[in-house]
């Protein structure tokens, strides 16, 4: 609810919460203390463009798109679209015919194609033959390109290669397919469950640590430094999260990303573009529970996860997965309809495109905002508590301006539920567990 003197009665606000070729983001300064109390927007203080493949997501041929469902997804706004991705990609050659309908689909979504090559049971020769064809005989131009999935996890698998193998094969594949079109970006090295803590990021038999090894070797071919991640299950008895548990990890994400960072900085001399190509809740592709990947609360989380990668200015960011089965948990849309986290993309599609300075004083509820191409003020307010929060709203530089009020939570599908003239300072009711964009322009 808005509370301020002169609103007209009964209207209510219910909030709920770059690129391999743009310059480098280096992340955003941990903010202070906010002075004001409440949520501070500053439209005067520009942090940097948002990188728009942050809005990205994993495809692969053994899901598809049907008639019911491909409009949704091009409702989405996904940017940046991983593909054959998973374990299927290391597993399967793709086709010509494969890839040429990939980019079919890329193409109508209005997302960059990202192929990730074969690596297991593979060569340099094989992969460099794919960027040739795409890229030379079809003239796709496809820039983003990874080589295998999850290596971190090979061992375990049975399937050889430590670290330090994999890092010399890696660079073997890389230069094969940067012989072929120079001008492609290798993301890497895709490794699994990384936190930037010593004691939880995956080491090979001799204790090698996975991305450590692989930047020392490779850290002057490798364009964008990639990881995955996926949170829960963390227990033997591979049960998904509880909901605090859940709505606990997303803040984490921060300093994550202040680790990743930290980790490329140390071993390679510079800072590097970096992302997370796979991540979701769950990586146990459970369905029909409270906080499994296809459940409102596992949205929210994407939706807090979403507004601190762009606070880092992390630069790809690929949710697994586009589509999947309705027994399946993974997928933002099913064969046949959307799923939560379907809205959680529509929603962060009327999001602004230049971040300026946002802070909250209540740790419940994150703070995000944006500048767009319009010139509309665009604020993504995130409520992880089970109960609403009042919070005020202060804008610098205006007394008021025209909003829109977009929400989504177990009632509201991302959409408008109030529109009038906003005055500054404004109390706002954020309710439990929710996501809130404000759209905010002068008449």
């Amino acid at each position: 609810m808005v509370r301020r003197a002169g609103l007209v009665a009964g209207w209510f606000i219910l909030l709920w919460a770059l690129t391999g070729c743009a310059p480098v983001a280096t992340g955003t300064p941990e903010p202070a203390a906010p002075e004001v109390q409440g949520v501070l927007i500053d439209p005067t203080s520009e942090i940097g463009p948002i990188s728009p493949y942050v809005f990205g997501s994993n495809y692969g041929p053994w899901v598809s798109l049907r008639p019911e469902t491909l409009p949704l997804a091009e409702e989405m706004g996904i940017r940046h679209l991983r593909w054959p991705g998973g374990a299927w990609g290391d597993e399967n050659t793709v086709t010509p015919l494969q890839v040429d309908q990939f980019v079919m689909l890329a193409q109508r979504l209005g997302a960059e194609p990202y192929i990730h090559v074969r690596f297991l049971n593979s060569s340099p020769e094989q992969a460099a033959e794919l960027v040739r064809y795409a890229n030379l005989e079809k003239g796709y131009a496809i820039r983003f390109w990874s080589i295998g999935n999850e290596p971190s996890l090979y061992e375990a698998m049975g399937k050889g290669w430590n670290a330090e193998e994999f890092a010399a094969a890696w660079r073997a594949f890389a230069e094969a397919m940067k012989a072929v079109d120079p001008t492609i970006q290798l993301l890497g090295p895709e490794i699994h469950q990384f936190t930037g803590t010593d004691d939880v990021d995956p080491k090979d038999s001799a204790g090698r640590d996975w991305l450590r090894t692989f930047l020392a070797a490779n850290g002057d071919l490798v364009d964008i430094v990639t990881v995955h991640r996926y949170p829960f299950p963390n227990n033997v008895e591979r049960t998904s999260a509880m909901p605090e548990e859940l709505l606990a990890d997303s803040p984490r994400w921060n300093q994550i990303v202040r680790n990743l960072r930290e980790v490329v900085r140390n071993e390679t001399g510079r800072d590097r573009p970096i992302g997370f190509t796979e991540f979701n809740s769950h990586w146990s592709n459970a369905a029909g529970g409270a906080t499994t990947p296809d459940s409102f609360l596992s949205a929210l989380w994407l939706g807090d996860v979403l507004a601190r990668l762009i606070q880092e200015r992390v630069d790809v960011a690929n949710y697994f997965l586009l589509v999947s089965g309705m027994a399946q948990g993974h997928g933002a849309l099913t064969p046949y309809a959307p799923r939560p986290a379907y809205y959680v993309y529509r929603l962060y599609r009327m999001f602004g495109e230049q971040q300026i300075a946002a802070t909250s004083s209540e740790p419940w509820v994150n703070a995000v905002a944006a500048r767009r191409k319009d010139g509309a003020l665009t604020v993504m307010l995130i409520n992880r508590k089970d109960e609403a929060l009042v919070l005020p709203l202060h804008v610098e530089g205006t007394t008021g301006l025209e909003v829109e009020v977009y929400r989504f939570d177990n009632d509201h599908p991302a959409e408008l539920v109030e529109s009038g003239r906003l005055n500054f300072p404004a109390m706002i009711e954020t309710p439990a567990r929710s996501m809130t964009l404000l759209v905010m322009q002068e008449p």
